[in-house]
């Protein structure tokens, strides 16, 4: 390294596993064989995830950083030496950052140097992980800053860092994962049939060395015998990129023997966890990681899954599993109905003062009607030459006929509105003892004046079409 030694980074206790919340301390050990002009010298922690579209790339096409803490040694404006014994800790922490400060003239002496560093881990930052298209990183890295046209120093230390998954506090985790699937079984595009795969596990979440207990209900409605039937442990890997890329990959596997046709075969089998990265719980992420178990038969092609947990903390059967959250259902009305006088409720059981209901409101007034009032008969001060005027009262009087409880028949001329138009008779109906009907009537007949008076005018003398009809003055003329 020329004039640098050595340049190295050691964390305390040579710990490299560490938890969320937790402290990371170490020394940055400098060896020099002579001295060397530098501007600065930093110390960084730093967490982030950086995915990409290739495979076993590090050019990251999308970046996540979860903290980056430093520690600068730079102060050039003192002359005081260079040496461990003038290092000035300070022990400051603002939003993760810490700063470790030594007065020095710009120039690093040669020899030995040794200057502590200590980092706080964020509470919430997820487990370190590395694939082939993303990888979540931590690591501690030191920087020596030299003046212009000079070389730079840098070295890093990777550590791991191990978030907890508590199984127990997912909802639903204690009861089984189940699916069903129903596939057509055809043979040289012929169907043959079709064949019923029902499958569950146990429960929802494991840990590293727990059994998974995988049951599967396999029903062949067909002629033909099924291909064996298969149970994997399935890691789904998802990075979230414009497009997002998908890594799945078989953990465990196991396998049994098919279905023959027309039978149905129930199926047990156990697939013990391996040592695997915990289940992402939060959306958002850059690196989606979930499981899920697959059942499938190699023929026909009937395939479902059946989705898992992986956590650090056991399933506690003894412990009730935290509910799903339901959606607050709407308070009923109340509409209390009272009770029998003969009945008294204690006054435990009473039920509380209901507020006073709220008088209805008024129904919407009617709109006033219209002040259009039909036509009636004209006084008899105005035309007391009519016959019969003077004693008009303003109800229709009856007929002879109307009295002795017989109805007269009336002329099919007393609808017409058209002058000139007139209909036959049809004696038929009237019969041979009914009298001639005639809208005329003579001065003598005074008794039927009023009855004839409630009949409309002859318009059989109008030559019609030439003459319109008489107004309704000249009608009441008449």
């Amino acid at each position: 390294m020329g004039k640098l030694q050595e340049f190295e980074i050691t964390l305390n206790n040579n710990k490299t596993v560490y938890s969320p919340g937790e402290s990371i301390s170490g020394t940055l050990k400098i060896s020099t064989a002579q001295p060397i002009q530098c501007k600065a010298i930093k110390v960084n922690c730093q967490g982030f995830c950086g995915v990409t579209s290739k495979a076993n790339d590090t050019d990251w096409t999308e970046e996540e950083q979860y903290f980056s803490s430093s520690v600068s040694i730079a102060d050039k404006g003192t002359q005081a030496s260079w040496s461990h014994s003038h290092i000035k800790w300070q022990d400051a922490c603002s939003n993760h950052l810490q700063f470790l400060s030594v007065c020095f003239p710009g120039t690093l002496k040669d020899g030995e140097h040794s200057f502590p560093f200590k980092f706080l881990l964020p509470a919430a930052a997820p487990t370190s992980f590395e694939g082939p298209y993303g990888q979540i990183i931590y690591r501690v890295r030191a920087f020596i800053d030299t003046p212009r046209f000079a070389k730079d120093y840098k070295i890093e230390k990777p550590f791991s860092m191990k978030n907890t998954v508590n199984l127990n506090e997912i909802p639903g985790i204690q009861e089984p994962s189940l699916s069903s699937v129903t596939k057509n079984f055809s043979y040289m595009l012929v169907k043959n049939g079709t064949v019923v795969l029902n499958a569950k596990t146990d429960m929802r979440g494991y840990i590293a060395g727990e059994i998974i207990k995988v049951f599967a209900e396999i029903e062949n409605k067909s002629e033909k015998s099924t291909g064996h039937v298969v149970a994997s442990l399935m890691q789904k890997v998802t990075y979230n990129t414009k497009k997002p890329t998908y890594d799945l990959r078989a953990v465990a596997e196991v396998e049994g023997p098919g279905v023959k046709g027309g039978q149905k075969t129930e199926w047990k089998e156990q697939i013990i966890v391996p040592p695997l990265q915990l289940s992402t719980l939060t959306d958002g992420n850059l690196i989606q990681i979930c499981y899920y178990i697959q059942v499938n038969l190699k023929y026909p092609d009937v395939s479902l899954t059946l989705p898992i947990y992986i956590g650090s903390t056991a399933v506690d059967l003894t412990r009730p599993s935290p509910s799903r959250a339901v959606p607050p259902m709407p308070t009923p009305r109340n509409n209390p109905t009272p009770a029998p006088s003969t009945v008294a409720a204690p006054a435990e059981s009473a039920l509380p003062s209901l507020p006073p209901r709220t008088a209805p409101k008024p129904a919407p007034k009617p709109r006033p009607r219209s002040s259009h009032t039909s036509p009636s008969a004209p006084p008899s001060d105005l035309y007391p030459e009519l016959p019969g005027v003077a004693n008009y009262s303003g109800e229709m009087p009856k007929s002879p006929l109307h009295e002795s409880g017989s109805q007269a028949p009336v002329s099919p001329n007393a609808f017409s509105y058209a002058p000139g138009l007139s209909f036959r008779q049809r004696q038929s109906c009237l019969g041979p003892s009914a009298p001639p009907f005639s809208s005329s009537t003579s001065p003598q007949d005074t008794n039927h004046m009023s009855s004839s008076a409630s009949l409309p005018p002859n318009y059989t003398s109008s030559s019609y079409p030439h003459e319109p009809p008489p107004s309704y003055d000249d009608s009441c003329n008449i």
